[in-house]
């Protein structure tokens, strides 16, 4: 014989066994709305609660970028000039297109080491189409852009299908890519791309009217508030905590007076670089398909776990794939950015220290190397510090060598960073 042991009150609802500590529970409250009812004092010690956990965010690198400029401003007057900076703005975006790419990839906890030789093989293609075989210059882009696309699709299925680790099939490609690159530019090894073509103009147009620069800036400042403005409003309308409208003002009074103190300098010198507008598109479409679709969710899901993601019900392969397809899309545009800085396209493309440039970028700009965790933005943090390594050094003269020890420095630095706020987070049962 059972007995029901649920008893009810008079309305019919359940019974409480224990009113005394029912009537003294506290009811769980979502710590950022503590934090924002708090105001300042909310807000600092949230940030202290952070930093306890080890959730750095991007403070690390943007402190070391600070302190990067600060060095080097101290030591040569020219560093931060309008034209050094324009220069290092325009130099960043084929290596930071490229990590762009990497970042997804890491995001899947994987690596992809043939960015690199696939970014040349990108501009060697377009070279050959355009210049020697007379190829109408638009569509030999698009189908150089398209061959890092399959060569990245291909790597993505030999690693998802078949089961070759990520680092196996593309040290392959490495090698197989460089060799295609050497075959098809031929005895020459170098093919000059017209000064006036498509491609060249990516990285020597500028936006010459002064009313260019202020209109990204504006552009960008009223984009980031009528974003968090309305995102805002459908989090509140479903009972979901959001930032209050102080928030969204100061943040973006802050962005504001970064986006127009960059306006200035970029007027000082030939006005706004189109290779700048091109890459901070890409980096805002990337941002929006990372944290706002069902693609992005499952991309940073597989990086936590594979076998709870395939459990989900997501395509672990199809994903995986395309990834990798991305990653060798971004090599091709990238590439062709680093074809049009030299305006040529030759056999040292991608090769040599740009590779690991190009992952150093995505790593120090936040990226982990464990997967899961990182933004397309990290890409442009981090290949912020590696070319204002770069200039800051040619400024002052310092060989190669003392470059390389440097880069590799602060990337040992960075990885130490995520390995040691990885293992902070887990003890803090927040990873």
């Amino acid at each position: 014989m059972s007995i029901d042991k649920t008893s009810t009150t008079p309305a019919g609802e359940p019974a409480v066994e224990n009113p005394e500590a029912a009537s003294a529970a506290v009811p769980t409250v979502d710590p950022r709305l503590l934090v924002r009812e708090q105001g300042f004092a909310g807000y600092v010690g949230e940030f202290k609660r952070k930093m306890k956990a080890g959730d750095l965010g991007s403070l690390p690198v943007v402190v070391g970028l600070l302190i990067i400029w600060a060095i080097f401003t101290s030591l040569n007057s020219n560093f931060l000039t309008a034209g050094n900076f324009s220069d290092m703005s325009v130099a960043m975006v084929g290596t930071g297109m490229i990590a762009v790419g990497i970042v997804f990839v890491l995001l899947l906890g994987e690596i992809d080491l043939s960015v690199g030789s696939v970014s040349g093989v990108a501009g060697a293609t377009f070279a050959v189409l355009s210049v020697t075989h007379g190829m109408n210059e638009i569509l030999a882009l698009v189908l150089a852009v398209l061959t890092g696309t399959v060569a990245g699709a291909l790597h993505g299925f030999v690693f998802a299908k078949i089961g070759v680790p990520a680092f196996a099939v593309t040290l392959a490609g490495l090698l197989f890519w460089q060799g295609f690159m050497l075959q098809i530019l031929g005895s020459n090894g170098t093919i000059n791309l017209d000064a006036d073509g498509v491609v060249a103009q990516l990285t020597s147009y500028y936006f010459s009217d002064v009313a260019a620069a202020y209109g990204l800036a504006i552009v960008v400042t009223a984009g980031y508030f009528l974003t968090a403005f309305f995102d805002n409003r459908r989090r509140a309308a479903v009972g979901v905590p959001s930032r209050p409208l102080s928030e969204i003002i100061v943040r973006t009074v802050l962005l504001a007076v970064l986006a127009f103190a960059v306006a200035i300098v970029f007027n000082q010198y030939k006005g706004l670089p189109l290779a700048v507008v091109i890459f901070l598109a890409f980096l805002a479409l990337t941002d929006f398909v990372l944290r706002r679709t069902a693609y992005g969710r499952k991309i940073y899901a597989l990086g936590g776990s594979v076998e709870a993601s395939r459990r989900a019900g997501i395509n672990v392969d199809l994903v995986r794939i395309s990834v990798f397809a991305i990653a060798g899309t971004f090599a091709a545009i990238g590439g062709l950015f680093v074809a049009s800085k030299i305006a040529s396209a030759n056999q040292g493309a991608g090769t040599g220290e740009f590779l690991m440039n190009v992952i150093a970028a995505a790593v120090i700009g936040g990226t982990s190397l464990f997967g899961g965790r990182g933004r397309t933005w990290d890409a442009l943090l981090g290949v912020m510090v590696i070319i204002s390594i770069q200039y800051g050094l040619a400024l002052q003269g310092i060989a190669s060598p003392v470059q390389y020890m440097i880069t590799g420095g602060v990337l040992l630095a960075t990885v130490v960073i995520d390995a040691v706020t990885r293992k902070t987070q887990k003890t803090a049962g927040r990873a």
